[in-house]
């Protein structure tokens, strides 16, 4: 047997074959007369060359439609990663008293609903002292009101500015305002969703 490029009665070039590319067959050590066509082992190497590149091709084109696909979930979830971002729950902490002028300044803005919750806490006040009857004694737990908003995220800017401006004292005990991504909101009168129904 001689490998390709040997110097043999019959050489790959015979066949028409690509240079650099050796089959170990043993069709190079015959001798095809007066230039006949090649025998059946010679026609293996061909058709095995063939088939090589045709099953290439098709598992080529094979993981082209699985990236593909993969790549289209990964779309999927980003623009559902997306959408969440773009409805935001806006929750302030603020004193009673000054829950009617918050009101009224959200509705200013455009502000289409809240919930408003009696809550109690303390923060850096630790509480205060009360005197009943005489006797001094440690409120730790201070009276507040909750108002939450859920919005887009274009509005929170605003809404939290408009809070801080009709909520603020300038005393300890103004409160806090949180921000919180949503990700889902249902309309139960009408089952729209998310952006639709808030």
């Amino acid at each position: 047997m001689h490998l390709c490029g040997a110097n043999t009665a019959t050489t790959r070039n015979d066949y028409n074959l690509p240079r650099g590319n050796c089959f170990a067959t043993a069709h190079t050590s015959r001798t095809i007369n007066g230039g006949a066509a090649p025998q059946a082992a010679d026609l293996s190497v061909v058709v095995g060359a063939v088939g090589a590149g045709v099953m290439m091709q098709a598992m080529m084109l094979w993981l082209l439609l699985h990236y593909q696909r993969i790549l289209g979930l990964r779309n999927a979830w980003l623009l559902r990663q997306e959408m969440d971002v773009l409805m935001k729950l806006v929750t302030a902490i603020i004193r009673p008293f000054k829950l009617d002028e918050v009101r009224d300044a959200l509705t200013e803005i455009g502000v289409q609903g809240l919930t408003v919750t009696e809550v109690q806490g303390y923060g850096r006040q630790k509480g205060h002292t009360e005197i009943y009857r005489g006797a001094e004694y440690a409120e730790r737990l201070l009276p507040k009101i909750k108002v939450e908003i859920a919005c887009l995220s274009n509005q929170v800017d605003k809404i939290i500015k408009t809070i801080t401006s009709s909520a603020k004292t300038g005393k300890i005990g103004d409160g806090k305002i949180l921000v919180y991504g949503l990700d889902h909101v249902v309309r139960i009168r009408t089952s729209e969703t998310d952006a639709d129904a808030i």
